[in-house]
């Protein structure tokens, strides 16, 4: 394997959440309670780990400011949009 360095590690991992991220914002479909029921974690788990990790460096988000960044819409506008 490769030598990959911490600050590449960093990099990478940066690129795959991104990417998680975006496949989320695509599929609607998927609801946040299947995600629980098959995954262990859903679209506001995922928004409470980011508020989390900007806290650790100093950076305060509320709840409604992180889950618009995973949702890329305010929560309550995607729940009106895509929640069945």
């Amino acid at each position: 394997m490769a030598e990959i360095t911490p600050s590449t590690r960093t990099e990478l991992e940066a690129a795959a959440f991104r990417r998680l991220v975006e496949h989320l914002r695509e599929r609607t479909d998927v609801q946040n309670i299947d995600l629980m029921n098959m995954a262990g974690f859903c679209r506001n788990c995922l928004s409470d780990w980011y508020r989390e990790a900007a806290g650790e460096h100093g950076i305060e988000l509320d709840k409604q400011e992180a889950r618009a960044i995973i949702y890329g819409m305010p929560y309550d506008e995607w729940k009106r949009r895509y929640q069945t």
